[in-house]
């Protein structure tokens, strides 16, 4: 196991030119974890990639719910209770993160696509009432026929505009008609 080690860089130095990296990553593809690897087809230039035992990935998710990131020491205590090198632990690590992260965004995204379905609702809403305002602003003996223009109300602590329920129309005029009453009736 030393001597498999001693070509890798420290996980705390950078390797800044390319083949460096390169045989960094020549190195994740030895034999060591040669159990469950599969070759991709590519012809001579192959690259093997690692499959992971049901354990491993169990040991490596229950670590990232803990800890997303990494030190250095925690990267190498768990490659070496996994039988793998702290570069596949660190790959595996940054690829996690980057699933998080699409996720997170799908999640986003969805969201804001529905806020925009929703605004874009209250925009057509407004835009008729604001039309039927101005034709009644032009004609106001077509007043009685329209339905009273609607109250917004937000809730302070979700922000969320709400519209009132729709009022029955023959109630709505009703309360506002004054009746005259007649005694000798």
């Amino acid at each position: 196991y030393g001597d498999e080690d001693a070509g890798v860089s420290s996980p705390n130095s950078t390797v800044s030119s390319s083949t460096g990296k390169r045989s960094e990553r020549e190195e994740d593809t030895d034999p060591q974890g040669s159990r469950g690897i599969s070759d991709d087809e590519d012809g001579d230039n192959s690259r093997k990639k690692l499959r992971l035992s049901k354990d491993q990935s169990v040991i490596l998710e229950e670590t990232f719910k803990d800890h997303s990131t990494l030190n250095p020491k925690q990267k190498q205590a768990l490659a070496k209770q996994l039988g793998l090198r702290a570069r596949q632990v660190e790959v595996w690590f940054q690829n996690r993160r980057a699933r998080t992260k699409l996720k997170q965004t799908e999640v986003d995204c969805e969201f804001l696509r529905r806020c925009c379905e929703n605004l874009t609702e209250e925009n057509r809403r407004l835009q008729k009432e604001v039309t039927e305002l101005r034709a009644l602003k032009l004609s106001p003996q077509f007043y009685m026929h329209m339905s009273p223009p609607t109250t917004l109300t937000m809730c302070p602590s979700c922000e969320h505009v709400s519209v009132p329920p729709p009022q029955p129309q023959a109630a709505t005029s009703a309360d506002h008609r004054s009746l005259p009453v007649n005694a000798w009736a």
